[in-house]
């Protein structure tokens, strides 16, 4: 009984820190703008991104309680040995039946996600998914998860069955070989969702060629992702590794910024590349790996937590579920600050590669489009960035920039 209630408390630390941070996100607004991105938004435009913003924390309110009540029954009422009681008492067949009552639970927060995108996301103008698209990834993304899941959970059955208490170090690595192959084949996957086409000939294609040639870098493609199917956001990023680099521009982008803006989103990618810091990140998954295989090592080791939950041995797809959303996820927060900060320092190091590159104030004026357009916070809470932002915030940027001489482009050129 002392172990359920340990269990659960745990869970009930998860909800509230959860809601803690959407807390510190519905209070940004309260917070003075700085004086770098006070132009970012005129006082309609900004009136209007705070009723987005606390439109979409409310929404977060009730999902993260659906969440927390749906994942408490499911404990408390010892439903998953319920569910896998009705199954075949091998130990994959029961792994798998309670990753399946796992993902098909998911399924009762879904009405919030689909109010997410078509109703808030819609109001706002940001989207353009159809309920169809909308349907069609729901069910990629449950089949895909799913799949990931039951390859996890074998992976651990069978190390945990071969090696014992070596678990920690093996499993660590295998984890670490995954991830690292699940990024490698991310643009395989990301083609079950979007469509993928070469940058068009021409003036940008050469001048960002001209970047990597410059850098002595390559990559094996730069990409447009179709990403306006499902929203008017924009972004970019790197995917694969060695010489299987691709850049990936959303179309979106292409649309709202300058020629000079692009390229300086682009440099600032490059700087990830020449900085090494997807290596680094690495280095970052196996530590985050390790964690989670000495949190299998001590799960599996424990026999009487599978029994207060009504099992009568090991199951490995509760052992799953109670290390990556209870155990894991307590420890989050922690681990979170350490990638946090790195990743931070990573942006501010790869915007100071555009700053080198000439493209500072096509920059700053990039990221203020970027903030403008995603209807993103010009002030957020200091605790919540030091909690969860993998990027300083556009002000911190901005400042950072302007340090090494770098002025917002002209006006007149975004009207190019």
């Amino acid at each position: 009984m002392i172990i359920k209630i340990a269990v659960i408390a745990a869970v009930t630390l998860v909800f509230l820190y959860g809601l803690l941070l959407n807390r510190l996100k519905q209070t940004s607004a309260r917070n003075p703008i700085p004086a770098c991105v006070a132009d970012v938004y005129d006082a309609e435009t900004y009136a209007r991104q705070q009723e987005y913003n606390a439109e979409k924390c409310r929404l977060n309110y009730w999902n993260q309680a659906a969440g927390f009540v749906i994942d408490l029954v499911l404990l408390i009422f010892n439903l998953y040995a319920a569910f896998a009681g009705l199954f075949k008492p091998d130990d994959w067949t029961q792994m798998f039946a309670v990753i399946l009552l796992n993902t098909a639970a998911s399924l009762l927060t879904l009405p919030f996600s689909y109010y997410d995108t078509m109703v808030i996301e819609g109001k706002y103008g940001f989207n353009r998914t159809t309920k169809k698209t909308f349907a069609a990834d729901t069910v990629k993304q449950l089949v895909l998860g799913l799949g990931l899941m039951i390859g996890i959970g074998s992976a651990l059955m069978g190390l945990h069955r071969k090696f014992g208490d070596w678990l920690i170090l093996v499993f660590a690595g295998v984890m670490t070989v995954f991830v690292l192959f699940f990024s490698f084949l991310y643009p395989l996957f990301s083609r079950l969702f979007n469509k993928f086409t070469p940058l068009p000939e021409g003036e940008l294609r050469d001048r960002l060629t001209a970047l990597l040639e410059k850098n002595g870098y390559k990559v094996r493609a730069i990409k447009v992702m179709d990403a306006s199917r499902r929203s008017s956001k924009s972004n970019a990023y790197f995917a694969g590794f060695g010489k299987m680099k691709t850049i990936v521009l959303y179309d979106t982008l292409l649309e709202q910024m300058t020629d000079d803006e692009i390229c300086a989103v682009f440099a600032h990618e490059l700087g990830h590349g020449l900085h090494k810091d997807t290596l680094r990140s690495q280095i970052l998954t196996f530590v985050q790996m390790l964690i989670i295989s000495l949190l299998a090592w001590l799960t599996l080791r424990s026999p009487a937590l599978f029994e207060a939950f009504g099992f009568s041995k090991i199951n490995y797809g509760f052992a799953l579920i109670l290390i990556m959303s209870v155990e894991f996820a307590l420890f989050m927060p922690f681990f979170g600050l350490l990638t946090s900060h790195f990743s931070r320092r990573a942006e501010y190091r790869a915007d100071a590669h555009a700053a080198q590159e000439g493209y500072a104030g096509a920059l700053i004026s990039g990221l203020k489009k970027l903030t403008r357009e995603n209807f993103s916070d010009v002030a957020p809470s200091p605790l919540l960035v030091t909690l969860t932002y993998s990027h300083p915030t556009t002000a911190q940027r901005i400042e950072a920039l302007q340090k090494l001489g770098g002025e917002e482009e002209p006006a007149a050129e975004e009207a190019e």
